[in-house]
C-alpha cells in the first residue's frame, strides 16, 4: 500500500504560529481598524493573489503589507512595514515542530511506501523537510503548487502508484481528502486544533462519510487505519 502524508499540521506544527502572527498583525493596524476589519481585508487580500503568489510564508508577507497599505489608506509608515517583514522572517526561520508521535508512526508504517505530498513555496517547505530529520523515512517527497485532483493524478501518474492502492493522510477536508476521494482513492482525516478558512472551505458534502474516508483523533491512531485497509 502507499501511503501519502500532508505536511503542514499532519507532519509538523504550522497554522498556530500564523494565527499567533494574525493577532500581531491586527493590534499593528488597530489605530485603523478593529481585528475583525483587518481579518476579513487579509483574507481577501490572500484570495485575490492565489494565482499570483501561491501559498505559503511569502505570499502571506505580500499579503499583509498590502493589506496594511489597504486598511491604512497609505498611512502605514516604515515602521509597521518592518515590522510585517520581522514577523514573516520569523515564520520562515522557525524550526520544524513535529506532531507528537509521527516519528513512531512513519516507523510503525515502514513496510508501506510512504510518500510525502505538501503545497506551498518549494524552497521554505523543502527546508522544513530538512529540518525535519523525516525525509529519509520516504520513498518520495513532492512540493506542489496546488493540491487538486489534477495534482494528485500527476503525482500518482509519475511513481506509477495505483488509485485503489492510495492513502492519503492530512488535516485538510479540501486539499487531503476530498481531491482524493473524486479520484477514487483512500484518506485518513486528521483533523488539526485550527485550520486556515481557506482549507475549511470545500465540497465533500456527503462524501466526508464515504467509507473511504476514516477520521481519527491523533496521528498515532493511523497504523490501526492502515491495518485494516492493507
Amino acid at each position: 500500500m502507499y501511503v501519502a502524508f500532508d505536511g503542514d499540521d499532519t507532519l509538523w506544527h504550522n497554522e498556530d504560529r500564523f494565527q499567533f502572527v494574525h493577532r500581531e498583525f491586527e493590534a499593528m493596524l488597530s489605530t485603523w481598524a478593529d481585528a475583525d476589519e483587518v481579518d476579513a481585508c487579509l483574507y481577501r487580500t490572500e484570495m485575490r493573489n492565489l494565482d499570483r503568489y501561491g501559498y505559503g510564508v511569502k505570499s502571506f508577507m505580500l499579503a499583509m503589507l498590502e493589506t496594511s497599505v489597504e486598511i491604512s489608506g497609505g498611512r502605514a509608515g516604515a515602521d509597521v512595514v518592518s515590522s510585517i517583514l520581522a514577523l514573516g522572517h520569523d515564520l520562515l526561520d522557525r524550526p520544524t515542530d513535529l506532531i507528537d508521535g509521527i516519528t513512531e508512526v512513519l516507523d510503525a508504517l515502514a513496510d508501506h511506501h510512504l510518500l510525502l505530498i505538501t503545497k506551498g513555496d518549494l524552497r521554505h517547505q523543502l527546508t522544513r523537510i530538512e529540518r525535519s530529520g523525516l525525509a529519509d523515512r520516504f520513498a518520495a517527497i513532492e512540493v506542489v503548487a496546488e493540491k487538486d485532483p489534477r495534482t494528485y493524478a500527476a503525482v500518482l501518474d509519475r511513481h506509477q502508484v495505483p488509485i485503489d492502492d492510495f492513502v492519503m493522510v492530512g488535516n485538510s477536508m479540501r486539499s487531503d481528502i476530498a481531491p482524493v476521494i473524486e479520484l477514487g482513492g483512500r484518506a485518513v482525516h486528521v483533523p488539526y486544533h485550527v485550520t486556515w478558512a481557506h482549507e475549511s472551505d470545500h465540497r465533500l458534502g456527503a462524501g466526508r462519510h464515504d467509507p473511504r474516508v476514516t477520521t481519527i483523533e491523533t496521528i498515532a491512531d493511523l497504523p490501526a487505519v492502515i491495518r485494516v485497509w492493507s
